[in-house]
């Protein structure tokens, strides 16, 4: 069961990822559901807006995100049980891991209990915001000609709220980097490792792969997953030394091992737009190499190499270029935890890393879609109150996407529209709508996609104006029922 399911219903939905709080007082766990699901119904509107002039429910919405037992755990603790146990069934299941950073203006006062945030902005406020985000892989292997398989989205296993501190000016002047006065402070590095210890270890026939980007290219966040039996797919950022045999002979070079190998075959991607690029289709060459083994790095106290060397595989992702392209092509050096000995091994690494996006989208969802950046909210402990109920929903609102395209040819009562919802929709379309992808399309449409041959198929941020119209359609035909009966 995927994190929007019921999400028409946001009621139910909120009833499902947060009935189960505890905060010490019944009052405050319902508030809790009323908020959670008065942001269902309204993604992105402010706590006035969701208190529809009610002046109670506004003072107690802020009441309860300042409350002490409000905490981002305690908020997301029903939600996070509820993945968990989605996790323990048979199957393979992608932990897509990231931290991004959350920004506030700077008010009349600073905000308190927020630090520094961005390269050089001392005046800047904020939190680096470290998710653990579950998604289901496909039973069977994806077909070698697909993009990327759509996955069910289960939901978050952990977030952190990391603070920064500032940098001490003895730090600043330590003439050998600051590297022995940083061991009073915590490392951002360690938040990696922390998020796989609070999800344990999976059960006997489950696989569990950690899909990380380079920032998780660290040996004690590899060394973790080990330690709990979890498979990774991290993409490598140092150029490791590589070690062979029980004596540890040096065995070369990451990345020079990687450029070494011959392509195997080839797989299509479709890349999302970026500043001064836009989006394209690209035929990628996937190659992969033995079984390899990383040293150990070098440690403040002890000697290079002392630790276990690291087992993985690696498997190479390029895109070829010809001598007048404008720059680099995309390439990744991906590091496995299993052998990868052919290519079709290598090519579900590849498309697991692929994946990764998903994590991309959650946070442009909550910072964009649902406005966190926006939040007025004074104090970092409302803030981060706020940030763990909108997660979810953020998480909800990507996975619309992902189940659009999961079983289009469903009967159109699988899209997770009420019965209200769907007559309407199909009034409005003045077509039948029998399928799950009639039916997001017709979503799409109201948010603004034209379905012409070259759009491709409509994001989450389309399919989310879509609701958000359809939500206002339905309140019009219920207040005209309501007023008949009069």
């Amino acid at each position: 069961m995927s994190i929007s399911t019921d999400f028409g219903n946001a009621p139910q939905w909120a009833h499902t990822h947060f009935s189960g709080v505890g905060l010490g007082d019944v009052r405050r766990n319902r508030r809790v559901v009323t908020l959670a699901a008065g942001w269902a119904r309204e993604p992105g509107a402010t706590i006035p807006r969701l208190s529809q002039g009610q002046a109670y429910a506004g003072k107690a919405a802020y009441q309860l995100l300042g409350h002490a037992q409000t905490t981002p755990d305690a908020l997301q603790a029903p939600h996070r049980q509820h993945v968990g146990q989605q996790l323990q069934a048979p199957g393979t299941y992608l932990l897509v891991e990231d931290t991004t950073e959350l920004s506030w203006p700077e008010a009349a006062e600073r905000r308190a209990g927020l630090g520094p945030v961005g390269p050089g902005k001392a005046y800047s406020q904020g939190v680096l915001l470290h998710s653990l985000v579950a998604a289901a892989w496909p039973a069977t292997d994806p077909d070698p000609a697909a993009k990327r398989p759509a996955l069910p989205l289960l939901g978050l296993l952990d977030q952190q709220f990391h603070v920064r501190q500032p940098v001490p000016d003895a730090e600043k002047a330590h003439p050998h980097g600051g590297s022995r006065p940083r061991q009073g402070r915590p490392r951002e590095s360690a938040l990696w490792a922390q998020s796989l210890r609070a999800v344990g270890c999976p059960p006997a026939g489950t696989r569990w792969v950690v899909v990380a980007d380079r920032g998780a290219d660290i040996y004690e966040h590899l060394q973790q997953c080990q330690a709990q039996g979890l498979g990774f797919v991290v993409r490598a950022a140092q150029n490791r030394a590589l070690v062979a045999g029980a004596d540890k002979t040096a065995a070369g070079r990451l990345f020079e091992q990687a450029r070494a190998q011959p392509s195997a075959g080839t797989f299509s991607l479709a890349l999302r737009g970026r500043p001064r690029q836009p989006a394209r289709a690209v035929v990628l060459q996937v190659s992969f190499s033995p079984a390899l083994a990383l040293r150990a790095p070098q440690r403040p106290g002890g000697a290079t190499g002392k630790g276990a060397p690291v087992p993985v595989g690696l498997v190479r992702v390029w895109e070829e270029q010809g001598p007048d392209a404008p720059g680099p092509g995309l390439e990744w050096l991906l590091l496995c935890d299993q052998p990868v000995t052919d290519f079709a091994q290598a090519l579900v690494c590849a498309r697991q890393y692929a994946s990764r996006w998903l994590i991309e989208d959650f946070h442009k969802a909550l910072k964009t879609g649902l406005g966190a950046k926006k939040l007025q909210l004074q104090t970092a402990a409302r803030l981060f109150a706020a940030v763990a109920l909108l997660s979810v929903l953020a998480l909800a609102l990507v996975d619309l996407r992902e189940k659009s395209r999961l079983e289009p040819d469903l009967p159109a009562q699988a899209a997770g529209l009420t019965a209200t919802e769907l007559r309407v929709l199909r009034h409005q379309s003045r077509r039948s709508l029998d399928t799950v992808r009639a039916v997001y399309l017709a979503l799409a449409a109201l948010g603004g996609h034209l379905g012409r041959k070259g759009d491709g198929p409509p994001g989450w941020q389309t399919l989310w104006l879509g609701r958000r119209s359809l939500r206002l359609l339905v309140e019009g035909v219920n207040m005209a029922a309501q007023l008949l009966d009069e």
